[in-house]
């Protein structure tokens, strides 16, 4: 027995017709028919007496008619109980400028349409320190870049992205093609994250390997000011894809770093589940969905998902 067929039984009654209870149910008539007689069927007794003039309830239509709709309440009651109980809460998150220039925004939407009584807290800062900030429980959930994090942490691999030399136009030292390798840029003015910065680390260390010493001319820790000073001709830099989402790629210059296992691996770390609330779970689930959904559609530049 189903809620559909006591809202079909009680329909036709209230309104004596099959016909006229199809139209307001937004049935046909036959299939409302069917559902009667499956009803009947199922409960091995005549519910409602046709004619040519109507329908009416049997006598024992008329008994099963007031335990009916008295379900049929209830089931509408435990409805409305259960969306004004929705989730909420506060939860704070913490995303490194790159990151938050793409998945942002498209987290806010996808939260506030999921989960409206959830309230955001964003915090927007380098990667170590939102570490930092996970570790003194000022954060719930964040995505970082490195990998030495404690055991008691919840790590899910989430994106990896590759590289770009990000320069303006007018940069004669840039690169000319679209794919670049390091050992091209020895001569190329860097303006890059100092040193505590997770990028500059992992550049340090593929910069080692293919033995080129970096020609850093400045050092700035600010996504905004970075890509101000590259836009000036300062310098380049070297960045995912996502360092240019805000501002646009007009007059910036992209080459694609190609030199195997130059990139950045994404990480969506929280921490340990019993330590979540129930809104941190889910804006959990949330973030990496959205994460997933702006690479397949593209809108990630250079981010392909971590395959398992």
């Amino acid at each position: 027995m189903e809620l559909r067929q006591l809202r079909y039984f009680v329909k036709v009654c209230e309104l004596r017709s099959m016909g006229r209870a199809a139209i307001e149910l937004g049935v046909v008539t036959s299939a409302l028919s069917q559902q009667i007689s499956r009803l009947e069927s199922e409960l091995s007794t005549r519910l409602l007496q046709r004619s040519s003039t109507g329908v009416s309830p049997t006598d024992a239509g008329v008994a099963f008619l007031q335990q009916a709709q008295l379900t049929l309440r209830h089931a509408d009651e435990a409805v409305r109980a259960a969306q004004q109980a929705r989730l909420s809460g506060h939860v704070s998150v913490g995303l490194a400028p790159t990151t938050a220039s793409v998945l942002g925004l498209p987290l806010m939407q996808a939260m506030r349409a999921r989960y409206p009584d959830v309230r955001l807290h964003l915090v927007e800062s380098l990667s170590g320190n939102l570490a930092s900030m996970l570790q003194a429980r000022q954060l719930d959930l964040a995505v970082l870049f490195e990998t030495a994090t404690p055991r008691r942490w919840s790590i899910e691999p989430l994106l990896d992205e590759k590289l770009f030399v990000l320069a303006a136009a007018s940069l004669a030292q840039r690169p000319a093609g679209a794919r670049v390798r390091l050992a091209q840029l020895a001569d190329v003015p860097l303006i890059m994250p100092s040193a505590g910065h997770g990028l500059r680390a992992t550049l340090t260390a593929a910069f080692a390997r293919a033995r080129i010493a970096p020609r850093i001319v400045a050092e700035i820790d600010g996504l905004a000011l970075l890509m101000d000073a590259v836009r000036a001709g300062l310098g380049a830099t070297i960045q995912p894809g996502a360092a240019i989402a805000r501002q646009g790629d007009d007059g910036v210059h992209s080459s694609q770093i190609t030199d195997a296992h130059v990139g950045r691996r994404s990480l969506l770390v929280s921490l340990s589940d019993d330590e979540l609330s129930p809104a941190a779970l889910a804006t959990r689930v949330v973030m990496a969905d959205t994460a997933r959904t702006l690479v397949r559609e593209g809108r990630w530049v250079g981010a392909r998902l971590h395959e398992n």
